[in-house]
């Protein structure tokens, strides 16, 4: 399929009297020549005629979708990077909260894991960076990472906390996640006797940030 984007010009208006519409559409004709006119209301033959001997581009009754202002999109974006930030307060909280079980026992990676690495570790894993597709990860203790999981993962711990992409292939004690569990934001999954429960970090842990 070949395709093509373009940045158009759009003129929105209706119409009133046949009269003035061509009136106005003669006199400011050099400025809306570029443009396409979008025309709300009824159309009749007289103004189509018209505006096709100007050579002029037009809609009719066509609702064109609305772009958003800069301001809108700094703002959204603001609120993602803000939600972005507590995720990952929220997930050193929850390494913190477990330091005393774990610290006899961690590994820490501060490093991207990137296609073709493996990593086996015997005992728990905090990892600080991404894990690209075509890594892998195996844990036999618990693990959390902290930034997107693209790649493999084989945890047997009690629990992990993981944000993953669909490309991303997750298996805790043997049994495969489907990704649409763990997507967007960050997850703990636990083994709860012979359950696996998993629950959004954000929400359920957001009473720990003071």
């Amino acid at each position: 399929m070949q395709s093509k984007q373009y940045s158009v010009k759009v003129y929105e208006c209706s119409i009133d009297d046949e009269e003035r519409f061509i009136s106005f559409f003669n006199t400011n004709y050099a400025l809306f020549k570029d443009h396409l006119i979008v025309i709300n209301g009824y159309l009749s033959q007289n103004i189509k005629e018209y505006l096709k001997s100007k050579s002029l581009t037009f809609i009719n009754n066509i609702k064109l979708p609305r772009g958003r202002s800069r301001r809108a999109i700094e703002k959204e974006f603001s609120a993602q990077k803000r939600e972005y930030d507590i995720d990952r307060i929220i997930a050193q909280t929850e390494l913190q909260r477990l330091s005393n079980r774990l610290q006899n026992n961690l590994s820490v990676i501060d490093e991207i894991v990137r296609s073709g690495r493996v990593i086996e570790i015997d005992g728990d894993l905090l990892l600080l960076n991404r894990v690209n597709s075509g890594a892998s990860i195996y844990t036999t203790g618990n693990l959390i990472i902290t930034e997107l999981v693209e790649g493999s993962i084989r945890c047997d711990g009690n629990f992990m906390i993981i944000m993953t992409s669909p490309k991303a292939n997750v298996i805790f004690h043997g049994v495969e996640i489907d990704n649409k569990f763990l997507e967007d934001r960050l997850n703990r999954v636990e083994l709860k006797g012979e359950e696996i429960v998993i629950n959004p970090v954000f929400k359920k842990e957001m009473n720990w940030v003071s």
